[in-house]
């Protein structure tokens, strides 16, 4: 059955198809369409329609291809949708099309509409993560569900050169959302700036009376590329993963990347044989101090402060310094015994703060022993 979601600014339909599983925007007129898909990727001027479609089979397995390359498989699903795979581009996710964000920004008579799926938490990664598939042809059918895939509408004309400037920006703004967020790469200890499978259509109207030379950031086209893409990114994810401020208000979520989670934790209790709470008694301290505001407000500057140490903006001397000054505050405040930073590399650095977070679980636990004994 085919809903109609949203009428775009040229006039075109978005229309979510909910036996395919598939978000489709069928073009009333001839449009310039830029697109990374295999499915009549690159530059058109023919094409009748886009659509992104959820590949996901439901059972947790690996994406099955219907064909023996990626590119039969979707012209499979444009038949399906009652699309000519001739005349149309799509794309694939593993992304639910119920938790699609339409963002739509206006100045004058201009108007660009971001029309967005995805999720970071399982594929999400950094521009230049180690990576393992050298021949994309056998592996680039897959998938993830961490794929961020963007329908970005832009209600005025452009040459095509243009038109790729404009697929840079959304590409930016994509990226600026996903920093904003603090969204962890899965693959190194940076953030995130995509997902390994993300796909990009940019649709132009050249029967508008507008005609741009320009959508970088100096542009009145590059801000709204920028403000809708954005929104729409952040309302998807938050639509499908939950991934929102709220969520990374979190001292495990902020330390992820670094890989200091909830089992690290309790091994590095474990390992020090003080204390005798069992896991369950544990992970629920640990669960209290998660969100404690005065303990993310620490972590995240102790995690911006292993980052620029990553990045080569501060020294080992300078990053130890601070970081040793944020351990004694955070002690502090707790009750428990500062800490020293133990050496001047990364895993010396956050081993610091598994500790300190361990010690504090280890005071609540006495204290709330000393409570039941009175």
């Amino acid at each position: 059955m085919k809903l109609k979601l949203h009428t775009l600014s040229t006039g075109d339909f978005v229309y979510h198809d909910s036996s395919n599983k598939s978000i489709v925007v069928m073009f009333e007129q001839p449009r310039k369409v830029l697109s990374t898909s295999l499915l009549k990727g690159g530059y058109h001027e023919n094409l009748t329609a886009v659509f992104n479609h959820n590949s996901d089979s439901g059972t947790g397995m690996d994406f099955v291809l219907r064909a023996p390359t990626y590119e039969e498989h979707m012209r499979i699903i444009a038949r399906e949708v009652g699309l000519e795979p001739d005349t149309v581009s799509g794309m694939g996710t593993a992304a639910l099309m119920e938790n699609v964000a339409i963002q739509s920004e206006s100045y004058e008579n201009l108007t660009v509409t971001a029309i967005v799926t995805g999720g970071v938490e399982v594929n999400g990664g950094r521009v230049g993560d180690p990576a393992t598939h050298f021949q994309p042809i056998e592996k680039s059918w897959l998938c993830k569900p961490g794929t961020i895939n963007i329908m970005l509408v832009i209600d005025a004309d452009m040459p095509p050169g243009i038109l790729a400037r404009a697929l840079v920006t959304c590409t930016e703004a994509k990226t600026a959302a996903l920093q904003e967020l603090m969204a962890g790469s899965n693959y190194s200890s940076g953030l995130a700036t995509g997902s390994g499978t993300d796909q990009t259509i940019v649709i132009t109207n050249p029967a508008s009376d507008l005609y741009f030379e320009s959508a970088g950031k100096h542009s009145k086209l590059g801000e709204l590329i920028g403000c809708a893409v954005k929104k729409a990114v952040k309302e998807a994810l938050l639509r499908q993963t939950g991934l929102s401020p709220m969520l990374q208000h979190s001292v495990l979520r902020r330390m992820k990347r670094f890989g200091l989670r909830e089992e690290t934790l309790w091994q590095e209790y474990v390992t020090d044989n003080i204390g005798n709470v069992i896991k369950p008694q544990f992970l629920e301290y640990l669960y209290k101090i998660d969100t404690d505001r005065q303990l993310v407000t620490y972590t995240s500057l102790y995690v911006h402060l292993l980052d620029q140490f990553l990045w080569e903006l501060l020294s080992g001397e300078e990053v130890m310094q601070a970081g040793n000054e944020l351990l004694a505050l955070v002690a502090g405040k707790f009750g428990v015994q500062p800490l020293l930073i133990a050496g001047p590399k990364l895993q010396d650095y956050v081993q610091a703060w598994a500790k300190l977070v361990v010690q504090i679980i280890r005071a609540l636990s006495f204290a709330a022993q000393g409570d039941a004994t009175r």
